[in-house]
């Protein structure tokens, strides 16, 4: 299968300059402490590792289509000893079949905008959660892609693919397993919405 639609790994500087804090913003998303967490499209591990810090000692799964986005992040985690990220490899349309066991949180940043199956992919997103599992959506709003600039040039998906809060979780709802909970900016152009699934 393909990777989804403009979802490329960006570099590390450019990333750093979005979000500085990767940790700090985690937090803010709900992220805690021995909780665990499917990071998927993760990439390189920007936000899995931080995550893997948080949540220590339960597992952060690092899900990517991508090998060596997986190889790198676990590069990267051996360096800095973290010991709980553990690399997943397969398409994240099957991710409820690709993980382990059933996790807290969800977590896709910077993907749900290329995904071509957005509700096949929400399905899999709530079959993956723990009853009371939150599902965490990074976007980028739904600006002129001209105007979303990182170090001066245009970043982020065409303007055409970009949604906004209400067009996500409209799609989201439309799985009757999951209640929006919380809308989070994170400046400067993307913002957070947080799902819980329902009990079973």
């Amino acid at each position: 299968m393909e990777r989804f639609r403009n979802t490329g790994q960006p570099d590390w500087d450019w990333w750093g300059r979005l979000w500085p804090t990767p940790g700090s913003t985690l937090r803010r998303l709900g992220i805690a402490s021995c909780q665990s967490v499917a990071a998927v499209a993760c990439g390189n591990g920007y936000f899995a590792l931080p995550a893997a810090r948080i949540t220590d000692p339960e597992p952060v799964y690092a899900l990517d289509l991508e090998e060596s986005l997986l190889e790198e992040c676990v590069r990267v985690a051996e360096r800095q000893r973290i010991e709980n990220v553990v690399p997943v490899h397969g398409d994240a349309r099957r991710m409820a079949a690709l993980l382990p066991e059933r996790v807290e949180t969800v977590l896709v940043a910077n993907t749900f905008h290329g995904i071509d199956d957005q509700q096949g992919f929400v399905r899999q997103a709530s079959e993956s959660l723990r009853p009371g599992g939150r599902f965490v959506v990074v976007n980028w709003h739904a600006q002129r892609r001209e105007t979303t600039t990182v170090a001066g040039e245009p970043r982020g998906p065409p303007t055409d693919l970009r949604l906004s809060p209400d067009e996500t979780a409209s799609v989201v709802r439309g799985c009757a397993t999951f209640s929006l909970e919380e809308r989070i900016e994170l400046p400067p152009y993307h913002y957070a919405l947080l799902f819980e699934r329902a009990d079973d």
